[in-house]
């Protein structure tokens, strides 16, 4: 057997190396976890100066989105995160790694952390489910907020008014029992962060906000 020059045998081990340095090393031969797999932890949140900053699969992060940092699962895998203290949950899409400190399985955006009640404390133990591998069929979710209940009419379309006054588009629904409600509906879950910011400069603060899923 002829031996390889050793000019030839360099750019050979040279482009092997530039090829396993262009993959994600997570993805790199890793079978796909199934769907409904999960994992127990502790989840944290990242904001801040990482706002703007690109991830690792590439995206320019967006803290107001919902997206997460895992250590190995595929990029665009959506996760249902479960905080175990209060079991609220959220739903984020896996684009970048991390977080790389022991015990703790997925770092999340603000927007995530908010939605599980968790940004206060930083850090709490949850359970996250794999939902689907894959982005494009992703559980659909969008938020409906409901600003005031009226027995009368007249208050209820007060309230309309004030709400467009300040840019929201509200509507009014009657509920069985004859109670008016006013309500902002189907709020996309990128938006509902701006959303929420608009009513608190628009000084409006008790309010309740519903995850529904959008089929």
């Amino acid at each position: 057997m002829k031996k390889l020059p050793i000019f030839l045998l360099f750019l050979f081990i040279a482009s092997s190396f530039v090829f396993a340095r262009g993959q994600d090393q997570a993805q790199v031969g890793a079978p796909r976890p199934a769907v409904g797999s999960g994992q127990t932890g502790y989840a944290s949140w990242y904001g801040g100066k990482f706002h703007g900053r690109q991830t690792a699969n590439g995206e320019i992060f967006d803290t107001y989105k919902f997206t997460a940092a895992h250590k190995t699962l595929p990029f665009d895998s959506i996760v249902r995160v479960k905080n175990l203290e209060n079991n609220k949950t959220t739903v984020v899409r896996i684009n970048d790694r991390g977080p790389f400190i022991e015990g703790r399985i997925i770092d999340l955006s603000y927007a995530a952390a908010r939605d599980i009640d968790m940004v206060e404390k930083g850090i709490v133990k949850v359970a996250i489910e794999i939902i689907e591998g894959d982005a494009s069929r992703a559980v659909n979710y969008v938020y409906r907020i409901q600003i005031g209940a009226y027995r009368d009419i007249k208050n209820a379309q007060n309230m309309v008014s004030r709400l467009s006054a300040n840019g929201f588009n509200p509507s009014i629904e009657q509920a069985e029992n004859g109670i008016f409600r006013v309500v902002l509906a189907n709020i996309e879950r990128d938006d509902i962060e701006e959303c929420r910011a608009m009513l608190r400069r628009a000084g409006f603060t008790n309010y309740l906000v519903k995850r529904e899923i959008r089929f």
